[in-house]
């Protein structure tokens, strides 16, 4: 059973909202959202810390959003195809991180599963995005992220409509 937002999410069952992600390098976000648009699925040579799994990795970048926040959410192989704009997502035991080292992204990641749980019924908004944020350590405990800055409120990748 899901229980009340907590901040970080967490591998007890307890969702967290999108607003209160923060980078972490494990696999303890359960979130729900809605896909609010899809880029074209993107091959690319594989990463050369990952095993060699032959040929290249399939991935596509998305738009998500729920009732506090959006951010960019990376899917992976099949998954570009299982999930279009409009789909609302169910997230166990994702991961909110850098990917190759520069975009912020939430993802699924080895351990964790995303799953179609309903379609265009979701109330949702568009800013801030947690992906466009820059993030630091905080100064007092080295091991928690603090916000540093707002690179900018909307999607860079994802433009609003003019």
């Amino acid at each position: 059973m899901l229980q009340a937002d907590t901040p970080g999410g967490g591998t007890t069952g307890r969702t967290v909202k999108l607003k209160d992600l923060v980078p972490a390098a494990t696999n303890t976000v359960n979130t729900t959202f809605i896909v609010l648009d899809k880029a074209a699925p993107a091959a690319r040579p594989p990463h050369p810390h990952a095993q060699a799994r032959g040929g290249e990795e399939v991935t596509c970048l998305a738009l998500v959003a729920d009732d506090t926040a959006a951010a960019h959410f990376l899917l992976w192989g099949g998954e570009c195809g299982a999930f279009e704009p409009g789909d609302i997502v169910r997230l166990t035991g994702g991961i909110f991180s850098y990917h190759r080292g520069n975009a912020l992204v939430l993802r699924a990641g080895r351990r964790g599963r995303a799953e179609k749980v309903g379609e265009f019924t979701m109330l949702f908004v568009e800013t801030p995005n947690m992906s466009e944020i820059q993030w630091g350590r905080d100064p007092g405990d080295p091991r928690r992220m603090v916000q540093e800055a707002v690179v900018s409120p909307y999607s860079q990748v994802f433009k609003p409509p003019r």
